[in-house]
């Protein structure tokens, strides 16, 4: 395997280490490639392809921007059951890109399902037929530019030959890179649980660092099992754990056209039959699924463009849990709240700001705020105890906490941000060049 180094050293990853990421090794069922197919000016690896070569179960959430990418539309039009290939591109978003940029997909769907059919007759006993309808895609990049088709299209027959149907921490590294656009380092998180008494494998790989918000899915996410589950199954658990993962980190408040993030079962675990999603044998699945998409929306967070901290704001005691989710994201979004904490300065009058323009219902005298571990408002008034100088050194930290009581019910919600820097407006300044 050629491991690009490019990838894993530009600059922005310098301080990355293989030692960094848990150690993903192999989930039966899968097969991955990951190759340069020239989409950027530097040599890089740019072009991903998971394969399913037994076929897979999968389900998947979209962005609801209202104007969504090309690949977007193809994949909400897949109406087949199974699933065989997810293919990734990074550079170009293929958004806004008309009926050429449909075509395109189009073309890129037949040219691979005929190629993965040659492959299935090589290598196959049995050998299937691999459809167009059974392919997802996923676009990151720059909206509005042609989609480079022929470039991608012209890549196949080495990104096919290079398939690896046995996988190592290496190759799971080297898939996160090679669907990376402005993001500092890959992003993948693991966990192992079981269904019933059936041990269960769960990998996942994100890319994102700018244009994150939810409303659902705020950058790409692909979540990986073995476990042997239904595509509602599936989809009924997606839909439950994006709620407080991807949908609880913000990094610009602005929420893109490719916005995706899937699950996919190769159900190849030889776990009990589930029927039901409310299974009591599906418990630990499901939460090992929510740790699995939290780790990495997380490192979604953490990871945004030009951040210095990372920030988790948690609201409690509101009436409603979406007013709970109004005031955090009311805050995580605020210019002034988070260049404040990229100066460290513990201002927090611009967090009551946010709180209070955030529409939801606030009794003043009732309102109490922490930063950290450090009490600032207490019902409405200035804690007795405040201490500017301890609260601004503990602003010095990495990981921030803010924490905003109602005190108007029990309702609660958790969000994830980071500061705004200098160097946020670098990045998207240069973005194209």
């Amino acid at each position: 395997m050629v491991f690009n180094i490019n990838n894993f050293f530009d600059d922005r990853n310098k301080n990355s280490k293989i030692a960094d990421f848990q150690d993903l090794d192999h989930i039966d069922g899968v097969s991955i490639s990951t190759v340069s197919a020239n989409l950027y000016n530097q040599k890089r690896d740019d072009l991903v392809l998971f394969y399913f070569r037994d076929g897979a179960s999968y389900a998947s959430v979209f962005t609801q921007s209202n104007i969504i990418s090309e690949n977007i539309k193809w994949n909400k039009k897949i109406k087949s059951k199974k699933l065989s290939a997810l293919l990734i591109n990074a550079r170009n978003a293929n958004a806004l890109t008309g009926s050429s940029g449909f075509a395109a997909i189009k073309e890129l769907a037949k040219q691979l399902s005929n190629q993965l059919t040659d492959k299935q007759h090589q290598d196959e006993e049995y050998p299937k037929e691999i459809k167009s309808n059974e392919i997802l895609f996923a676009s990151t990049g720059t909206i509005g530019e042609k989609f480079p088709l022929n470039k991608i299209k012209n890549t196949f027959p080495n990104l096919i030959k290079n398939l690896k149907y046995t996988q190592n921490k290496l190759i799971w590294i080297k898939a996160a890179m090679g669907i990376i656009t402005t993001d500092t380092k890959p992003k993948l998180a693991m966990s192992e649980c079981k269904i019933g008494s059936t041990n269960v494998k769960i990998y996942g790989i994100a890319k994102g660092s700018g244009m994150i918000y939810p409303n659902m899915a705020t950058t790409l996410g692909f979540v990986f099992t073995d476990a042997n589950l239904s595509s509602s199954i599936l989809q009924k658990t997606l839909s439950e754990s994006i709620k407080n993962t991807f949908n609880a980190i913000s990094c610009d408040g602005d929420t893109s056209t490719n916005d995706m993030v899937s699950l996919i079962s190769t159900n190849k675990a030889n776990n009990a039959k589930i029927k039901n999603f409310k299974d009591s044998k599906l418990k630990n699945f499901r939460q090992s699924i929510n740790d699995v998409l939290l780790n990495l929306a997380k490192r979604v967070a953490s990871d945004g463009e030009g951040a210095s901290k990372f920030i988790t704001i948690n609201c409690k005691n509101s009436k409603t849990e979406q007013e709970a989710k109004n005031i955090c994201f009311s805050i995580a979004n605020s210019p002034l709240v988070k260049t404040a904490i990229a100066g460290e300065d513990p201002n927090w009058g611009r967090i009551v700001m946010a709180v209070g323009k955030s529409n939801a219902k606030i009794d003043e005298k009732k309102l109490s705020i922490s930063i950290g571990p450090f009490k600032v408002l207490s019902k409405g008034n200035l804690y007795q105890d405040y201490d500017e100088k301890v609260v601004g050194e503990y602003m010095q930290n990495e990981l921030i906490d803010i924490s905003v009581d109602i005190g108007l019910g029990s309702k609660k919600f958790t969000a994830y941000t980071m500061d705004l820097t200098k160097k946020y407006i670098e990045i998207n300044a240069d973005y194209r060049s």
